[in-house]
């Protein structure tokens, strides 16, 4: 054991960049790449491209197959969500307006896109917006003016009486139409604008476009085109009753002429006038009048206020009267006047024949 000899430690391997020696691999050139690449293209001349597109397609094809029929089936999926969408989106506007007889606002945004059908009056049909229409300005009028809740007993009530009302109402508008397209009678955009001035020009709603807005949205929930609505209708009832009521246009006629003869005021009122509250004193009103006077239909104020003293107008339709007129004295801005009266008959004169003859079909029970 003794004088035993050292041995010395091994040394690890140097694994160094510098010390590990890689096999020798040549670089090749690229122009040599390139030959090898383009060596393994196949060769395509004119008569090989036909064989080598079909043997291109049909790589293609095992692709092309599975997306086709994904796409399909796509379509079939989607159309088949669509009808039922459609389906649903009908069924459900079907019970709310014909079964629930809702009157949401989104019920009659729906009406005005999509005629659905409230009754049939002769060769007419009744559009359920056009009573909605209706019904919705005077459940507005009710709730907010008369503070009327509908929810409760009383409020079912009126509400079932409104229906009702509003039922008449645009059956009777149908007949209207129907009573003007057969006697040639219409009325121009230029008519309604002229009526909303003529309201409008005496403060009836309002002084300035902002108040005239207001106004029609507190008490209606309209703006001016629903107004405008409402006018061209009035207006083609006045038309029609005007056109069809040749008794009272003849009467007042004769009553005119006599004027023109020099028959004298009074007398002619007391002898042909239709008002009770103004005949015993000769046609002459029993209060002055002014241009923004509320009492009295805006036509007559419009025509008195173009006339003299003395003057005597020719006949003016109100839309349910018409009128003769006589300014006897102005004082400032009021006008002491008389007039003779000649009642219009109600529209329902002319309208009930056709409803008789062609009673309306309702598809609600209001």
């Amino acid at each position: 054991m003794k004088n035993l000899p050292k041995l010395k430690k091994p040394k690890r391997p140097d694994l160094s960049a510098r010390s590990v020696r890689l096999p020798f691999k040549r670089a090749i050139p690229t122009e040599e790449r390139m030959t090898d690449a383009l060596s393994n293209v196949p060769r395509i001349t004119n008569d090989t491209i036909s064989d080598h597109r079909e043997e291109v397609l049909k790589s293609a094809r095992k692709y092309i197959y599975p997306l086709q029929h994904s796409k399909h089936r796509v379509v079939r999926i989607s159309l088949a969500l669509l009808v039922t969408v459609v389906v649903a989106f009908f069924a459900y506007c079907g019970l709310s307006l014909y079964k629930f007889q809702s009157t949401s606002g989104f019920i009659y945004a729906v009406t005005q896109v999509v005629p659905f059908p409230i009754a049939k009056a002769g060769n007419s049909w009744i559009s359920y917006e056009s009573y909605l229409f209706e019904l919705r300005r005077n459940m507005h009028y009710y709730e907010t003016q008369q503070q009327t809740d509908f929810s409760s007993k009383d409020g079912k009530t009126q509400l079932k009486r409104l229906k009702q009302q509003t039922m008449a109402q645009v059956t009777e508008d149908a007949f209207i139409k129907q009573l003007a397209a057969k006697n040639g009678v219409g009325v121009t955009g230029q008519d309604v604008d002229n009526q909303l001035a003529l309201v409008r020009s005496e403060n009836r709603l309002g002084n300035s476009d902002r108040v005239f807005k207001e106004v029609l949205n507190e008490f209606w929930g309209w703006n001016e085109g629903d107004f405008k609505r409402e006018l061209r209708q009035q207006l083609l009832q006045q038309a029609v009753v005007a056109k069809l009521d040749t008794p009272s246009a003849a009467r007042a006629q004769a009553a005119l002429k006599q004027l023109q003869g020099g028959t004298d005021f009074a007398a002619v009122a007391t002898q042909a006038s239709d008002d009770a509250a103004t005949k015993p004193t000769g046609g002459a009103y029993a209060e002055t009048i002014t241009a923004n006077d509320r009492d009295v239909p805006p036509a007559i104020t419009q025509a008195l206020f173009k006339l003299k003293p003395g003057q005597i107008s020719d006949i003016v339709n109100t839309g349910y009267t018409l009128e003769i007129l006589k300014v006897i004295d102005k004082t400032g801005t009021s006008i002491h006047a008389s007039h003779i009266q000649f009642s219009l008959q109600p529209i329902t004169t002319f309208t009930k024949p056709l409803e008789t003859k062609n009673p309306p079909k309702t598809y609600v029970k209001p």
